[in-house]
């Protein structure tokens, strides 16, 4: 019988945690959960192990503090960073989690050289770029997840508001995580219809706008906490498409080299992934407005970005 692949989750909060619990369900991986805290990552793996039995998974899951139980894995998910507390200026997180990011993936890459890595940690698309800055892995290696939460958030609230599956709703979303979000309508469909066919535009700039608010409506709501069901699955939607080379389109947030007109950027583009990562963006016809809103969104990244390089120098 040929050896499981090994995927690697770091952070074994509520993100990670809910990443590993899924990975186990799926009886097809040994899981390593990692987390600097002493006991979390083990108390939660020991937790996973005897879900097992009950399940109806046999999942060999593995907590550590030591990345040397992380060698030779296939694909890592990194969750790990802090949350923005009161009164911290983003400045403050930015530094915080590029400094966690890049020891991260240090320690991942020097076990695994021919891993892939998906990134979960905010701000997403600086994180990717620390990736790249420290990694000496290719560009497609090195994926950050958002958009396929994004359009996941934007075809549950089309769904809810047609009253459909929202399995049958196609939704892409491009650009940044959060405020510089770039949807596209033309391309989000219910059955192949064009959703706008289907919904007013007053009403689908209200879901556009609820979609790009979408961490902070739970935030708002769980007030200790923020959202970690629906990114947990995303990033092991991610997992699963490389793992099964299933040459999906998802948005991913990956560095441009010319696509779009954007130049050594990393931004949330439609991407299609398979066993070997991020193996082609495909570029979709965008209309004035789109492209502008795609450029506003790159320039945010950009700004970003020079700013952990500032911070990290």
């Amino acid at each position: 019988m040929m050896a499981r692949p090994k995927i690697t989750v770091v952070g074994a909060g509520n993100v990670g945690g809910t990443t590993a619990q899924r990975l186990a369900e799926k009886n097809l991986y040994d899981v390593v959960l990692v987390d600097i805290n002493e006991g979390m990552a083990q108390g939660k793996a020991l937790d996973l192990s005897q879900a097992g039995p009950v399940c109806g998974y046999d999942t060999r899951v593995v907590g550590t503090k030591d990345y040397a139980a992380t060698t030779g894995s296939s694909i890592a998910v990194i969750t790990s960073g802090i949350p923005r507390k009161p009164g911290m200026s983003r400045d403050e997180l930015l530094a915080t989690n590029a400094k966690i990011v890049k020891s991260v993936v240090s320690e991942l890459v020097s076990r695994s050289p021919n891993i892939i890595l998906i990134l979960v940690t905010n701000p997403l698309d600086a994180m990717v770029h620390m990736a790249l800055r420290v990694s000496g892995l290719p560009k497609s290696k090195i994926i950050g997840m958002a958009g396929v939460l994004d359009s996941a958030r934007m075809r549950t609230f089309i769904a809810e508001e047609l009253n459909v599956p929202s399995t049958e709703v196609e939704a892409m979303v491009l650009g940044g995580h959060g405020d510089t979000m770039v949807p596209l309508p033309r391309y989000t469909t219910v059955k192949g219809r064009p959703v706008s066919e289907l919904i007013s535009k007053e009403k689908l700039d209200a879901i556009v706008k609820r979609t790009r608010d979408g961490g902070a409506e739970i935030v708002g709501l769980l007030k200790t906490g923020s959202a970690f069901y629906a990114p947990s699955a995303s990033a092991v939607s991610m997992v699963e498409a490389i793992h099964k080379d299933e040459k999906r389109v998802m948005p991913c947030a990956v560095l441009c080299e010319g696509e779009y007109g954007l130049k050594n950027v990393i931004v949330g583009v439609p991407v299609k992934i398979g066993c070997g990562g991020a193996e082609q963006i495909m570029e979709y016809d965008l209309t004035s407005d789109e492209r502008a809103a795609l450029d506003t969104s790159a320039n945010a990244v950009r700004e970003l970005c020079s700013t952990v390089d500032r911070l990290m120098a």
